[in-house]
């Protein structure tokens, strides 16, 4: 069937469109001549605007609305429902593809009044929102391997399936100058300590081993990057390390974040966004996973999953160890800072 306008459904998070983005040259090789839209929440609008491969981006005003319900203005929320539904449909859009599989984005594959409507294993409810549903496959160890799934499923070209993170020139331009600014020229280390929940988070004292070792033995400075709701325990890390630290916590937006770890030597991080970005901008990574595994095969030779998966692997949401968080604990300084010279060895003329 011959597609003239697709819309894509993936509202968050940050890790999961990174992880995504590879379906939409995928679906555009397939129709070159469609138009491409994406549905997506405020906050991760960014990791999509600059794709010239994106004819549109549509924001799903989520925080607004709720903020409408929460002060009882049931009347103005409605009509801004209602406006957004016609907005949609006013695309006329042949397909709808939801690749997050939940209620919340299900709904706005059939508000949108596409005839066909796929969903990536829809539950919640929301296979019952689409002409035809698909699995997720079960090669879970790789990353995005879902995505791929999906590409395969309905044979879209996949010879080539690498996540990207588009840049404009304003985003390169800020990292060059904030590289010049610190001094950074010379190469640095990116770490990303922070994300949801505490059970995927390093030990803070690791992180400042970790800052010494880097600064010590490969002779790099190290750069902090996270979101404006991190700079407390940002701040926390740069006394403790003593000022061997670069701060660009809550300084940045996300393609900026990104621009920056395009141009880093390494990147350290947790599972989060960032350090999936890591592994999309080709970066030297380590990835340290505890609570859960969303893949250990990262597709590129110079990218690492770290893990010590133990008996109660992997927890995801309901840790068992009563806060010991163990599986984090057995990630050593060491351990890394061995895997970082393989990482970043990668390429590199013997």
């Amino acid at each position: 069937m011959l597609y003239a306008s697709a819309l894509f459904i993936r509202l968050s998070a940050i890790g999961d469109i990174v992880m995504s983005s590879p379906i939409i040259a995928t679906l555009r090789a397939r129709y070159p001549e469609a138009h491409i839209a994406w549905l997506v929440q405020p906050e991760c609008a960014a990791l999509l605007e600059a794709n010239e491969q994106l004819d549109e981006v549509i924001i799903w005003p989520r925080s607004r609305w709720r903020e409408l319900w929460r002060n009882n203005k049931w009347l103005t929320l409605w009509r801004e429902i209602r406006s957004f539904r016609a907005h949609l449909r006013a695309r006329k859009f042949d397909l709808a593809i939801d690749i997050q599989g939940l209620l919340k984005s299900g709904v706005w594959a059939f508000m949108s009044g596409a005839k066909q409507r796929i969903g990536l294993g829809s539950h919640e409810g929301s296979q019952h929102l689409m002409t035809r549903v698909l699995d997720r496959g079960d090669d879970g160890e790789r990353i995005g391997s879902e995505y791929l799934h999906l590409a395969r499923q309905l044979e879209w070209p996949v010879d080539d399936f690498s996540m990207r993170v588009a840049l404009t020139d304003a985003d390169r331009a800020m990292a060059g100058n904030f590289i010049k600014e610190h001094k950074l020229s010379q190469g640095y280390t990116v770490i990303c300590p922070f994300t949801t929940r505490p059970q995927k988070h390093w030990l803070e004292t690791r992180w400042i081993d970790l800052i010494s070792a880097v600064n010590k033995q490969l002779a790099l400075p190290v750069l902090i990057l996270g979101g404006p709701g991190d700079k407390q325990a940002a701040a926390r890390l740069q006394q403790r390390s003593a000022g061997k630290l670069v701060d660009a916590v809550g300084k940045t937006s996300l393609r900026e974040a990104a621009a920056l770890i395009h141009q880093a030597s390494l990147l350290v991080g947790v599972d989060t966004g960032l350090t999936h970005m890591g592994i999309a901008c080709n970066t030297p990574t380590l990835a340290l996973f505890g609570s859960t595994v969303p893949y250990l095969n990262t597709t590129h030779d110079n990218a690492q999953v770290i893990y010590h998966q133990l008996e109660c692997s992997p927890c995801r949401r309901r840790p068992t160890c009563n806060g010991e968080f163990t599986c984090m604990r057995l990630i050593t300084v060491e351990e890394i800072m061995t895997s970082a010279r393989q990482v970043m060895s990668v390429g590199q003329s013997s």
